[in-house]
């Protein structure tokens, strides 16, 4: 399970990856935390709205991505002046096979894209227990 958060952690992207060129977005950073029960990712998207969001998951990888368009609209007496401007990424991991697809769900609140991605029983860590000698 470890070897998964190294992976994500630790890989280097190439800079035209981590910008969304002239728009000054970079990818949303991410947190990913691993309980006995569950891996939770908590990515920073501020500004953006629920129905802007593309969850996927396809053959254990979880795609999240989002594309927003911006419309600027400035009238003065002789002209009119529109500008437009699109924001968009895409993040995916690759998840390990300890976790329940079945039973992913996903929040947004505040900023904060809040995805639980919960551990088949088997994968679940055991409570430490007392042996009786006999």
């Amino acid at each position: 399970m470890s070897n998964w958060l190294d992976d994500i952690f630790n890989r280097d992207l190439p800079s035209v990856f981590t910008s969304n060129f002239n728009t000054g977005i970079t990818l949303p950073k991410v947190n990913i935390k691993e309980t006995a029960d569950a891996f939770m990712v908590e990515m920073a998207v501020p500004g953006l709205k629920k129905s802007d969001f593309k969850i996927d998951l396809d053959n254990q990888v979880l795609s999240i991505s989002t594309e927003t368009k911006l419309e600027n609209e400035h009238k003065e007496e002789n002209y009119t002046r529109r500008e437009f401007g699109y924001s968009s990424f895409k993040r995916t991991f690759n998840l390990p096979e300890s976790v329940n697809d079945e039973k992913i769900n996903a929040n947004y609140d505040n900023g904060i894209l809040n995805i639980l991605l919960p551990k088949k029983e088997e994968a679940k860590q055991k409570p430490a227990r007392s042996i009786n000698i006999s």
